[in-house]
């Protein structure tokens, strides 16, 4: 029975445009994705200038955030699961969640609340953080975008202006956007991902359906 990471629940969450249907078209090919890479047998990795560099700077971005907040948080390595989702946050406070996202530069990083919540919802990082609250039983959870340098070797040719923020205020260089948990949500996501793997057997039983007619036909 498959569960779905955190990061990936945005993915089956969007709204069908048809009458009666609870998964929409891009969910649906989401989970035919998933089905496949299942069937062959293989994961593909998805990388980036933008995803490597939130992955080597991670740390750098919680020092920020503690550093501004006169905090002492850690990076977060228990991952749990329940019956639909699993996850593994980026910090656990105690009482709440909160998730760093590293901004790729100075032109990216969101400079006001609203439009850390606008960047948020369209990364879909609002269901990935329901669905850290969900596991870890907390009411409470955050994003803090963290503006920190890029590694050198990321940059490339763009202005390095861009780049290198340390002689910025680092409170200027923190913007957090807060969500309260909310267990009617929590039961639309049981929903969706109750009906991704009702589709997702469908898919792995036509691809074996499919090659067993060819199979058959040679």
């Amino acid at each position: 029975m498959i569960k779905f990471r955190a990061s990936s629940i945005a993915e089956i969450m969007t709204e069908p445009k048809g009458k009666g249907e609870i998964l929409s078209v891009g969910a649906k090919t989401f989970i035919e994705d998933m089905a496949k890479e299942f069937v062959y047998g293989f994961k593909e990795q998805i990388s980036s200038k933008y995803m490597e560099k939130g992955t080597l700077v991670e740390q750098a971005s919680i020092d920020l955030r503690n550093d501004v907040f006169f905090t002492d948080y850690s990076k977060n390595t228990e991952r749990r699961e329940n019956d639909w989702v699993t996850g593994e946050c980026d910090i656990f406070t105690g009482s709440g969640i909160i998730d760093i996202k590293s901004s790729w530069s100075l032109a990216t990083f969101p400079a006001t609340r609203i439009k850390a919540l606008k960047d948020a919802e369209k990364a879909g990082y609002d269901w990935q953080l329901r669905a850290y609250m969900w596991l870890w039983n907390v009411d409470v959870a955050e994003v803090n975008y963290c503006l920190v340098n890029t590694p050198d070797e990321l940059i490339g040719y763009e202005d390095p202006n861009l780049h290198y923020v340390d002689h910025i205020d680092p409170s200027l260089r923190v913007t957090g956007v807060f969500f309260e948990r909310d267990k009617a949500l929590e039961d639309k996501i049981k929903e969706k991902v109750e009906a991704a793997r009702l589709y997702f057997d469908l898919v792995t039983e036509m691809i074996a359906e499919d090659h067993s007619a060819e199979l058959q036909a040679a």
